[in-house]
Order: structure tokens, then C-alpha cells, then sequence
């Protein structure tokens, strides 16, 4: 199995720098504790977000219009195809929706013939891992 490695850099309102570099069995709990730990300092993770795939430009639509609240891939594809003025079919959207609640970026429910969808927070990630 390959090393997993990950690394996070931020910097902070005043200019201070922070490197965070996971590497080899890389954990939710040691990255919620990275979070935690960016929480304690008040660091924000800054909108550095490259736009370069399709997953994260969903995710960026989920994350720009739907923090709260419930959503379905029929209202994701609406929003990404006015965002970027691009088609995309509801089987992508869908498959890369499935993939976040695999990772357990969001979580989803059955709502009668389609699934709805709503982002875990890092808090209800720990409620639900004790």
C-alpha cells in the first residue's frame, strides 16, 4: 500500500506562515485534530481552492450554496451548469456526490426517488466517530 502524505500550508490574517505535514498512516481522527488545532489558533483555511477538476468544482458548489441544509444532485447540477456555464450530466454528478459521502464529506439520506445530501461539519464527524 502506498504512504499517504498530505500537507497544508496556511497563513493567517497577520502574515504568519503555518506548515502542517501528515505523512504515512494518515487518519480522520489525526486530520480532524489538525482542524482542531487550526480551530485553537483561529486559523481559517483560505479560499485557495483550485478549480482544475470537476470534483472540486462541485464541491465548491455544494460548499458555496448549500453549508446548511439539505441538497440533491438535481440541484447541484442546476447551480454547476449557471456557475460555469458548462454542461455536466446528473450520472457525474451523482458519482462524485457518492464519493463524498464515501469520504465522509457529506452525508445522505433517501428522499423519496433520489438521495439528499448535506455536508458534515467537523463537529457532528466526532459526535458520530464516539
Amino acid at each position: 500500500m502506498a504512504r499517504k502524505r498530505i500537507r497544508i500550508d496556511l497563513e493567517d490574517s497577520e502574515g504568519a506562515k503555518y506548515n502542517f505535514s501528515l505523512e504515512g498512516n494518515v487518519t480522520r481522527d489525526k486530520m480532524l485534530k489538525i482542524f482542531e488545532l487550526m480551530d485553537l489558533m483561529n486559523i481559517e483555511a483560505e479560499e485557495a481552492t483550485q478549480l482544475d477538476s470537476i470534483g472540486s468544482k462541485i464541491w465548491n458548489i455544494i460548499d458555496k450554496y448549500h453549508p446548511i441544509g439539505k441538497f440533491t444532485s438535481s440541484m447541484i447540477l442546476e447551480k454547476f451548469e449557471d456557475e460555469y456555464e458548462e454542461p455536466i450530466k446528473l450520472s457525474v454528478v451523482s458519482t462524485y456526490l457518492s464519493r463524498f459521502t464515501t469520504r465522509g464529506r457529506v452525508a445522505r439520506e433517501k428522499q423519496g426517488k433520489e438521495w439528499a445530501y448535506q455536508i458534515l461539519k467537523i463537529a457532528q464527524r466526532e459526535r458520530n466517530a464516539s
